[in-house]
């Protein structure tokens, strides 16, 4: 179900974006995290990230900061990067508690300022069991033409470090 919505999402997206959803690369991780999903989501919905991001994975963000809104839909976020000189602004563009899928659409920074035209990161709660759940990152971005000889792509690292704070934190 969850795939399914993926790929109708992304396409939508797309779409919206003008960007041909063939164009769009993907990266995906799926960590399995000793703690139920309810748990996982509680920390991924609205601004709970933020809050471990800031106290947990200070050698690679300087600070986080909310530009606009709650949390919810439409809630600006900017990143800065250590040691300060780059950033990354994201726009919360889906929050759906009931498929524990929240989506975020890249406004400026990271790829974008290197010849990507659309990043999204999309983090999905996914029940394997009681106890154990699995928290699914999907990082999609498509690549202007004439930047495609130099193949951009997002900072997956820090995505990858916000995955392991999670796990760390939840377990």
């Amino acid at each position: 179900m969850l795939k399914q919505f993926s790929l109708v999402f992304f396409v939508l997206l797309a779409c919206y974006n003008r960007v041909n959803s063939r164009e769009l690369k993907h990266i995906t991780r799926e960590p399995e995290v000793n703690a139920p999903a309810s748990e996982a989501w509680e920390l991924y919905r609205k601004l709970g990230l933020l809050d471990l991001i800031d106290r947990k994975l200070t050698n690679i963000f300087q600070s986080t900061e909310v530009l606009k809104g709650d949390g919810g839909v439409g809630t600006v976020v900017k990143l800065t990067f250590v040691p300060g000189n780059s950033s990354y602004t994201e726009k919360i563009t889906v929050m759906d508690d009931q498929k524990r899928v929240k989506v975020t659409k890249g406004l400026e920074g990271d790829c974008l300022a290197i010849g990507c035209s659309v990043q999204i990161i999309q983090f999905g709660i996914i029940e394997k069991y009681q106890n154990s759940s699995i928290i699914k990152s999907i990082v999609s971005y498509a690549v202007k033409k004439e930047f495609q000889a130099k193949d951009p792509k997002p900072n997956i690292q820090a995505v990858e470090a916000i995955l392991q704070a999670s796990k760390k934190y939840l377990e």
